[in-house]
């Protein structure tokens, strides 16, 4: 009877944990085999989707898809944040002078480029009606953007906010021109 009592609780424990191990693993699906992969292996297809999953999902933002990408910046910004991405569309990319985005995108440049998106996050959610005329925000690159009001649109320097989307670790705010820090 003794060894009953004593055996019984360790049943009931490995029970127990056996029950916990099972409901973690059902709770997320992992992308790919790598159960290491950090937060970008969580496939949110039933939850609100992060600040890198929406601007993968935009065909208007594969530019800054494929920068995010090339400056291994996909799992900071998959993080629980919150951020403020301002996401330019293509279109402000093509604006550039010509070869600047190839140029950005190849592995010497790294350094460069990540300098150049971490001037478009901010370490906090910053939805529209936060913007007041003559803001300055501090970027993740310790660089000031400034904030314009004009007919009721909202500017960040000289880019025009033209949509704003709620994600589970922050906002994008999609933008008509690429963010330059001045020197």
């Amino acid at each position: 009877m003794n060894r009953l009592i004593l055996f019984l609780p360790l049943v009931v424990l490995a029970f127990v944990f056996y029950a916990c191990h099972e409901s973690i693993e059902n709770d997320f699906t992992l992308i790919g085999n790598n159960p290491l992969a950090g937060q970008t292996a969580i496939n949110a297809a039933e939850s609100q989707l992060n600040v890198v999953q929406l601007v993968n999902s935009s065909k208007e933002q594969t530019t800054f898809a494929k920068a995010i990408k090339a400056a291994e910046l996909v799992d900071v910004l998959s993080d629980d944040g919150p951020f403020t991405l301002f996401v330019p569309v293509n279109a402000a990319f093509d604006k550039l002078p010509a070869g600047t985005v190839s140029n950005l995108l190849q592995l010497e440049n790294k350094t460069k480029l990540q300098e150049l998106l971490h001037y478009h996050v901010t370490n906090s959610s910053l939805n529209l009606n936060f913007f007041k005329d003559g803001q300055r925000i501090g970027m993740l690159n310790g660089v000031n953007i400034e904030v314009h009001l004009k007919n009721n649109k909202v500017y960040i320097n000289d880019a025009q906010i033209i949509a704003s989307i709620p994600a589970v670790n922050g906002i994008v705010h999609v933008i008509d021109g690429v963010l330059i820090p001045s020197k």
